[in-house]
């Protein structure tokens, strides 16, 4: 198909919004208002709920300072004593003289178990009798806030007047409440549940149960267990058991399979950490459960292994010279999936999805990279992580799918930047190929940018800007999946599979307004967006390209105190009419990432072109 005019009137209008600037300078602290209750008025009761952030609220000030940064002027300091101190849901880490008293902060404090103490001293790098390193402080503080039963943490360097060689430290954390769950699928005939505790009995621990009641279904009840630890023994390794019967199926995504997997994994908490891994197995079935006709259903069982180890070289040389900051890392890894019984439908086809799998690759990453405070990135005010300096890996191996072995070349840079003024950049470039039979096949190159303007605030309102614009290519497709358009570097939320080809030129664009006002404890966040994606079909020339696109809006809410995720109410309109796609939709959403992942680095693997689960580009 060609383009047709109206496809071009959307994709300027989507331009202009990605080249939106407010001039928004006026800066405002908020109050609080303080209405009084009246317990006789229902209407006053329901107004009481309903307030106006505190100007020392954590949600209210906007950081954008380097992480390093508070821990400088002490650095070769003997770290004297460590002390702990917690706050509870009443206090904010910006205002701690005022805290933020109601029905709702008192009721969490009471049903709350802190953390223990000896839990937080088990996550800290830090030692008393030895020197402070800055870099070394600022990866710890921002390791215990990547700690899922946190809402945040500081760490305070108190300096000691009479014995200037040496510093005490404060360690300052802020627990999230740790019971939750979540609601799904609520229909006459099937419900689904989850309920969580991110931190039992306040030792690093975490239990979660699902459960799905699908009268479709035989048997009706299915569920899910889960159960992990933090940080074994000091030894940074984090462990997870799951054992499921409503996995989604891999052919059509009914709850269908049921699985187990073991996994264990010691992420590189600090840039001056030696070893970084992981190891994972398990075994997943799909079962006939809503008795369809064997044509229409995707039975398969399947087998996997996944083990990783990385190194990290000279780590003693650069500690002793910081002007030696750039860090090599090697790491190898072995993953293999297989099937026992496959799909007859998928039998002797190339899919991903159901084809047995093997690879050995070893990687080299050089990294040079530090972290920013900042928040209003994907929470609401809590203290967020974004790296700043570049990581490249360059990765080669063996790689086998079903009955073709092949050698395997990729590369992955990353360039991120964040400006004083607080806007947020990534530029990123994979690209890869397997070198068969005198030809490179499966080649592979994705580029582009990703945005977060800087905070504008107007009438108390905060305004942040994200815009990603990426391009793909892939060449000589042979056993890989085509280009999509349903995923990251696609349309957001556009729910089909079947249009795919071997070019892709996706610009997203979005606009968020973060509210002052709060709803017992939540604050909203609606939002503005519009994506556009040019897809050319496999082995037709770029002028037979077709257009896609989407636009909408919603609202975000989130409640900082609470372990629930962010939730989305999501409003869809794809103009463009394509077979078996609604034009209109709503998606309600419970699974929106609150952190950006901010690791060091990832698993040696092969560059993936239609994902990113790992959340690796913003």
């Amino acid at each position: 198909m060609v383009i047709v005019p109206h496809s071009l009137k959307i994709l300027s209008a989507l331009i202009v919004l990605l080249c939106m600037a407010l001039p928004l300078d006026a800066q405002k602290k908020d109050s609080i208002i303080v209405v009084p209750r009246k317990k006789s008025n229902i209407l006053q009761a329901a107004m009481n709920a309903v307030t106006r952030s505190h100007a020392g609220d954590t949600g209210q000030v906007i950081l954008n300072t380097k992480a390093e940064t508070p821990f400088i002027p002490y650095e070769g300091k003997i770290i004297r004593h460590i002390y702990i101190k917690q706050f509870g849901f009443e206090k904010t880490f910006t205002d701690t003289a005022h805290g933020i008293k109601y029905f709702g902060t008192r009721l969490l404090n009471t049903f709350h178990r802190n953390t223990r103490q000896w839990v937080i001293r088990n996550n800290l790098l830090l030692k008393e009798g030895t020197e402070l390193n800055a870099y070394r402080a600022a990866d710890n503080e921002r390791y215990l806030r990547s700690l899922g039963y946190m809402q945040d943490a500081r760490i305070l360097v108190n300096y000691l007047p009479g014995n200037p060689d040496s510093v005490d430290l404060v360690v300052v954390t802020k627990d999230v409440f740790s019971i939750g769950g979540d609601i799904s699928d609520i229909e006459t005939n099937k419900q689904k549940f989850r309920i969580t505790d991110a931190n039992v009995l306040g030792m690093g621990q975490r239990i979660s149960f699902g459960a799905r009641v699908d009268q479709g279904r035989a048997p009706v009840f299915g569920y899910d267990l889960s159960y992990g630890k933090n940080n074994i023994a000091h030894t940074f390794i984090n462990a997870s058991f799951q054992y499921t019967t409503i996995n989604r199926n891999r052919g059509d995504g009914s709850a269908t399979e049921a699985s187990w997997q073991v996994r264990f994994d010691r992420p590189l908490v600090s840039q001056y950490t030696h070893l970084t891994g992981g190891f994972a197995f398990g075994n997943s079935e799909s079962h006939n459960l809503y008795n369809r006709p064997d044509t229409q259903f995707y039975h398969y069982r399947l087998g996997n292994i996944d083990a990783w180890l990385g190194y990290n070289i000279g780590v003693k040389k650069i500690l002793a010279d910081d002007k030696m900051n750039l860090h090599k890392l090697v790491s190898i890894r072995y993953m293999q999936n297989d099937f026992s019984e496959l799909p007859f439908q998928f039998n002797g086809k190339y899919d991903t999805r159901f084809n047995d799998q093997r690879a050995i690759l070893g990687q080299l990453t050089l990294f040079k990279q530090d972290f920013y405070k900042t928040n209003y990135i994907y929470g609401f005010g809590t203290t967020e992580d974004m790296p700043y300096g570049y990581s490249v890996s360059f990765t080669g191996g063996w790689y086998k799918q079903v009955n073709r072995p092949r050698a395997y070349a990729g590369i992955d840079a990353n360039r991120y930047i964040v400006s004083s003024s607080g806007d947020v950049v990534q530029y990123f470039f994979r690209s890869s190929a397997f070198p068969h039979s005198h030809r490179l096949e499966d080649a592979s190159l994705l580029l582009g940018t990703s945005m977060f303007s800087r905070l504008y605030l107007y009438n108390n309102v905060k305004i942040r800007q994200y815009v990603r614009l990426s391009y793909t290519r892939l060449f000589n497709r042979t056993t890989f999946d085509p280009l999509k358009i349903n995923n990251p570097f696609g349309l957001r939320f556009f729910p089909s599979d079947s249009i795919a080809g071997d070019r892709r030129l996706s610009l997203h664009s979005e606009t968020s307004f973060f509210l002052k006002y709060k709803l017992l404890g939540f604050q909203f966040a609606p939002f503005v967006y519009g994506d556009a994606s040019l897809l050319t079909p496999e082995r037709t020339p770029i002028k037979k390209s077709d257009l896609y696109y989407g636009i909408g809006g919603g609202v975000r809410t989130r409640n900082n105190n609470l372990v629930f995720n962010t939730f989305e109410l999501r409003f869809i309109y794809f103009p463009r009419r394509v077979d078996n796609v609604q034009t209109f939709k709503i998606s309600i959403n419970s699974d929106i990432r609150f952190r950006f992942n901010n690791t060091y680095l990832r698993p040696p693997d092969i560059v993936q072109l239609n994902s990113d689960n790992g959340n690796y580009i913003y």
